[in-house]
């Protein structure tokens, strides 16, 4: 996925979350434990990693999810779903 923000890239997640990247990893592992990564239906286009980075870029930002959205080369929609599906698991 070339030109998207991605957690592959270690350098998007502090200015992006505000986390440094130990931080993120433990938010990450705390996301997994409550059951952040449990597949049902289709599955997820982004990795939980990028799911996570996802939200904290949505609450970190005053970008709407249709301007995060292309940022991580995803859809409004499917956005919105991952922030519902992680919102509360964080």
């Amino acid at each position: 996925m070339g030109g998207v923000i991605s957690t592959d890239d270690p350098k998007w997640i502090e200015p992006f979350s505000g986390l440094s990247e130990a931080q993120f990893a433990r938010l990450v592992a705390l996301v997994r434990r409550r059951g952040g990564d449990v597949q049902r239906g289709r599955p997820w286009r982004l990795r939980l990693e990028d799911r996570v980075l996802l939200v904290a870029t949505y609450w970190r930002t005053n970008l709407t999810l249709r301007q995060v959205a292309p940022l991580f080369g995803v859809s409004k929609s499917a956005a919105d779903r991952i922030l519902d599906h992680l919102a509360p698991l964080l």
